[in-house]
């Protein structure tokens, strides 16, 4: 397995993208710019404020995401996906750590992200990848809307400073 960081237009990320919208319409029954994928430009994904992650074996991607700049100091997490065949197998958790360890390296200290009230797999690994949930755990998925996490990075030597 190779961890890989790539531009928005990559090759690599054609399958993931069109099965990750395919996905969010399923679970959420409708098109809006979130299930479509064009809540923001492509153009945020780009370096030095973002980029995606990529995870590939034998030539075939399986699970990926991506950064953009929030602020000068935070990251914010967008597009985590991984291919049904290797889910519940650590893909999604690499993903997140890679994603952690480009947003260091672009100079962001914070990671900020969301995900929908039908993503109970996706709000389990952000609690177990060390998130705070900016919500009531105890309430209604539903009731609660958008579910916002927060955590602070580690400094890690690569890092180049301020985005």
């Amino acid at each position: 397995m190779v961890a890989r960081r790539v531009s928005y237009d990559a090759p690599e990320l054609a399958e993931l993208l069109a099965d990750l919208r395919v996905e969010y319409a399923t679970r959420y029954a409708r098109d809006t710019a979130n299930t479509t994928l064009t809540e923001v430009p492509p153009t945020d994904f780009v370096q030095p404020h973002g980029t995606f992650v990529v995870l590939v074996r034998s030539g075939r991607t399986l699970a990926g995401g991506a950064i953009r700049r929030l602020d000068a100091s935070t990251a914010e997490i967008k597009r985590v996906w991984t291919t049904s065949e290797v889910r519940r197998q650590g893909f999604g958790r690499r993903v997140i750590d890679e994603l952690e360890l480009a947003a260091s390296d672009l100079g962001y200290t914070r990671i900020f992200l969301s995900t929908g009230p039908r993503q109970p797999e996706a709000r389990a690994l952000y609690l177990a990848a060390g998130y705070s949930p900016g919500f009531d755990l105890d309430a209604a998925p539903e009731a609660i809307g958008r579910h916002v996490f927060t955590k602070t990075l580690r400094q890690t030597s690569s890092a180049h400073g301020a985005a």
